[in-house]
């Protein structure tokens, strides 16, 4: 072949790589096209069962005058109702066993309510996902919660980040959510304007102001000190926590003060407050190095009509005030909750003054129980919830005095043929534990990280003079990694 011939073909094949580019980026465009055609069109489904159902629910009231009387004023009542909820972690799993159906139940009782209760805002205060990176499975549950959610009567929703969640994979479809009127904020803006939200009704009129401040980092409040000991750090994180929540409300002020009618004031955050409660295995996590860095009440500015808090999992109000609460987590985290209740809590906000709060109870979805005494108490114990025919999952805590060899087949004979499950045993015999430190069912999962690193002092012998200045250099250590974003880049 001739050189002028090579580049003959050498221009042609330039020529039709041209093409086939020019080509590709066309069918990307029309499959961007496509794929918001699809969103479009799924959010337009969405829409149209949402009015259905409420065509439906009207249409099964219009034989009944009173009834249709009362479905009217609640349609026309001038009350703002928001529902403040937190702690889903979507993704987490109890002693090795998944909780997607939990999930799934309790996302179809939340849409449920949503639409019962008429909720114009919906408020997630943190800890979205069990973890910075969560499963395909988990995603699912989230968007397509969002999406059912967006297309009921509910005209927002504000979800911020919780030490829990990675903050750019939170804040990744932000943009996108925004067209549904789902706010996002996942990591600390540049600017606390950016943390205040004036929420509208459907005229298009301000009717809420949402503070959404996300779970605030060490970094993102502190300057690091040399020299600093441990109250040093703890004062100064406080201090920032304090001065970060007065910038983001005089803000908030500001924005009310420049609105035609007042409206109320919500903030949000993901903390730990004086006073707090927690129980034996609900899953909470140290924020802070050292301690839990706990904020007092006196904290949050006057200004904010109320305050949906995350992190506790147990539902409670902050210094008794009733419109400073932790909704706390929907589902129990562990077995130590399981005879408690979990809660939403439903604001009214009147034209004027303070909101009426309304705990909502979560149905249980997955029933979990502890039992501990001796074999004759754990026996009959079984037996009776044998006969009940639920599905439960169990705890058993053995603290008789007898030896026991073949616990763990003993228990399996007992609960043969039946819905309950053992997902966990513990041994709490006194001779057996002096016998043998480490328990024969006891493994990593029962054991908390901090507890793990104790044990290893204990094994090496460190001197008890040493092991605080040790205990606190792990803790920052293992916070950092606990608090790093694994997907960012």
């Amino acid at each position: 072949m001739t050189l002028t011939r090579f580049q003959q073909e050498l221009d042609r094949f330039t020529l039709e790589s041209e093409q086939f580019r020019l080509e590709l980026r066309q069918f990307q465009c029309a499959l961007g096209r496509f794929r918001r055609a699809l969103w479009e069109k799924t959010l337009y489904i969405y829409r149209l069962q949402a009015a259905a159902e409420r065509i439906s629910a009207a249409a099964g009231q219009k034989h009944s005058t009173a009834n249709q009387l009362t479905f009217q004023k609640k349609l026309s009542s001038p009350s703002l109702r928001i529902l403040h909820t937190s702690d889903w972690h979507i993704g987490r799993t109890l002693y090795g066993r998944h909780r997607y159906a939990e999930f799934t139940a309790f996302f179809n009782w939340l849409h449920d309510t949503i639409v019962e209760q008429q909720v114009d805002i919906l408020l997630v205060a943190g800890d979205v996902f069990h973890t910075t990176t969560p499963s395909n499975r988990a995603q699912q549950l989230y968007y397509n919660f969002l999406c059912r959610v967006a297309a009921s009567s509910c005209r927002h929703l504000v979800v911020t980040a919780g030490n829990h969640d990675s903050p750019t994979f939170l804040s990744a479809p932000r943009e996108l959510l925004l067209a549904l009127n789902i706010h996002v904020l996942a990591a600390l803006p540049s600017s606390p304007a950016e943390e205040v939200l004036v929420l509208k009704d459907q005229a298009g009129e301000p009717e809420a102001i949402i503070c959404a401040v996300p779970f605030l980092r060490d970094r993102d409040i502190r300057t690091a000190v040399a020299g600093q000991d441990q109250d040093d750090r703890e004062r100064d994180l406080v201090q920032g926590i304090k001065q970060h929540y007065s910038e983001v409300c005089a803000e908030a002020e500001e924005q009310r003060n420049k609105l035609a009618r007042p409206v109320p004031i919500i903030g949000m955050g993901h903390l730990f407050t004086a006073g707090g409660s927690t129980v034996e295995g609900d899953g909470v996590r140290n924020l802070y190095v050292g301690s839990l860095a706990s904020v007092s009440a006196d904290a949050f500015p006057d200004s904010l009509d109320y305050l949906a808090l995350g992190h506790l999992h147990a539902p409670q109000k902050v210094g008794g005030n009733e419109t400073r609460r932790y909704s706390g987590a929907p589902l129990v985290m562990g077995f130590g909750e399981a005879e408690k209740e979990k809660k939403v809590c439903l604001l009214a906000f009147p034209e004027s003054g303070p909101p009426t709060v309304t705990p909502l109870t979560v149905p249980v979805f997955q029933a979990i129980k502890r039992i501990q005494g001796d074999w004759d108490h754990i026996q009959a114990e079984l037996t009776t919830l044998k006969l009940e025919g639920r599905a439960i999952w169990l705890e058993i805590i053995y603290q008789g005095e007898e030896l026991i060899a073949d616990l763990r087949q003993r228990l399996d004979e007992i609960i043969a043929d039946s819905s309950l499950e053992i997902l966990r045993i513990r041994n709490h015999r006194i001779i057996e534990q002096a016998l043998h430190p480490v328990q024969a069912e006891e493994t990593l999962a029962d054991l908390h990280h901090e507890e793990v690193f104790s044990r290893c002092l204990d094994a090496h012998a460190i001197p008890p003079e040493q092991r605080p200045s040790l205990l606190a250099a792990y803790q920052e250590i293992a916070l950092t990694v606990e608090q790093d974003d694994p997907m960012a880049e």
